[in-house]
């Protein structure tokens, strides 16, 4: 009696192990989808009105200062499109573990516009960077981009080589 008891608890454990394993990968499959076709929507089609909903009210970029709230972290990238023409916004790579998503991109652009008071240089720029982001409930919430600071300044005419 009690080892069919014992095999039925085992499989119950073994079937719920699988199917929580599965819902986590969904989950993060579903985070990275997300977060790629925003990142797509926002940079290569210009499009920053998606982060009104892509965004939580509480988000916040770990920048210099930091940026906090969606309105903020709105304006924050709005630099991006009206700073660069020519936009061209590659994820290379995307990985995640539950609400993580790391992903490997690369940006290339011209620089036409003001970008963060700084006056259009009409130079191009070709930088690699990553970004750890944590979105919960289909919105991000927390964003760290990580890329060559000095190179791409380089590439704006503003450093010497």
């Amino acid at each position: 009696m009690k080892k069919p008891s014992l095999c039925t608890l085992l499989l119950v454990c073994v079937l719920s192990a699988s199917s929580l394993f599965a819902q986590k990968k969904d989950l993060a499959n579903g985070n990275v989808k997300f977060y790629n076709h925003v990142w797509d929507v926002v940079l290569n089609e210009g499009r920053v009105n998606i982060l009104d909903t892509a965004y939580a009210e509480n988000a916040m970029l770990h920048t210099t200062p930091a940026t906090m709230g969606k309105a903020n972290c709105i304006a924050y990238y709005a630099n991006y499109i009206s700073g660069f023409s020519n936009r061209q916004f590659t994820v290379r790579e995307s990985i995640a573990q539950g609400n993580k998503v790391v992903k490997y991109w690369q940006f290339k652009g011209k620089h036409t516009g003001s970008f963060f008071g700084i006056p259009a240089t009409n130079k191009d720029v070709d930088v690699i960077g990553c970004t750890i982001a944590t979105v919960v409930n289909g919105k991000i919430t927390e964003e760290q981009d990580f890329m060559d600071n000095l190179e791409f300044f380089r590439q704006l005419g503003l450093m010497a080589r």
